[in-house]
């Protein structure tokens, strides 16, 4: 179950930026990737259970300014002063974020969020209008998508017309599935919230919530997850020490 709500997470962080995108949506994706690898923040994350006891919780400063090694620290790690053990879980996080970087550099590609590459941009429509705001629906590429059916998930953007910004992300379980074998997913839900952290930007994800409830072996099962992004700063990428402008990264590691 943790797994499941991890992999929804994944889809609603990082968007795939395609040119066939509806106009608004399009610019909207390209003012987030403009600024997504430019803000240092505070990430605040509490794991809850199914009935609502907190299971783990973390604070982690999150700066892509410093080296892939030092862009993850944990400040605090349930309440107490991480251990070296979990220092290095966090050390590892940030070099396998700047493998991707660079791996991404020498073969000249954009590092994408694959799960984000399971959204089919293209293909978007129109959900609702209510004046202010469009909510486009984003459905899911069927092809090497073996994780996700398309017909299970229902993927909504909202962007402000004024703005040309995104304001959320949402993705629901439409019916029940089947994750593994022994597990049965009855209800999943994941949204992402933006907001203007500074006027003279695109506004920024402030909050992502995952949850997600089913069975394992006929036992009911569920997990929780809240992500509060704080105390922002703006940097400059450390990928661009030389120069060099890649793609976005994935800075929310579900």
């Amino acid at each position: 179950m943790r797994r499941f709500v991890f992999l929804l997470l994944g889809l609603l962080v990082v968007l795939p930026l395609r040119a066939a995108a509806p106009p608004l949506l399009d610019a909207a994706l390209k003012k987030f990737f403009a600024d997504y690898d430019r803000w240092a923040f505070t990430q605040n994350i509490v794991e809850k259970d199914d009935k609502g006891k907190v299971v783990s919780e973390a604070v982690v400063r999150f700066d892509p300014s410093q080296p892939y090694e030092k862009q993850y620290v944990p400040l605090l790690v349930d309440g107490k002063t991480p251990t070296e053990k979990q220092l290095k879980k966090y050390r590892k996080q940030g070099e396998k974020r700047g493998n991707r970087a660079e791996k991404a550099e020498k073969e000249g590609k954009e590092v994408r969020q694959s799960l984000g590459e399971l959204m089919d941009i293209d293909r978007a429509t129109v959900y609702g209008d209510d004046g202010k705001t469009i909510t486009f629906e984003v459905p899911l590429k069927k092809e090497g998508n073996k994780r996700l059916p398309p017909e299970k998930f229902l993927v909504l953007v909202k962007v402000g017309k004024e703005s040309q910004a995104f304001e959320s992300v949402t993705v629901n379980l439409r019916e029940a599935m089947r994750a593994a074998l022994v597990v049965k997913v009855k209800k999943g839900a994941g949204q992402i919230a933006f907001a203007v952290v500074d006027p003279k930007f695109a506004p920024a994800i402030v909050s992502i919530h995952g949850e997600a409830s089913g069975s394992v072996m006929f036992i009911s099962v569920g997990r929780d997850y809240d992500v509060k992004l704080t105390d922002f700063k703006r940097v400059k990428p450390y990928a661009e020490r030389f120069g060099v402008q890649l793609g976005p990264l994935k800075a929310l590691d579900f």
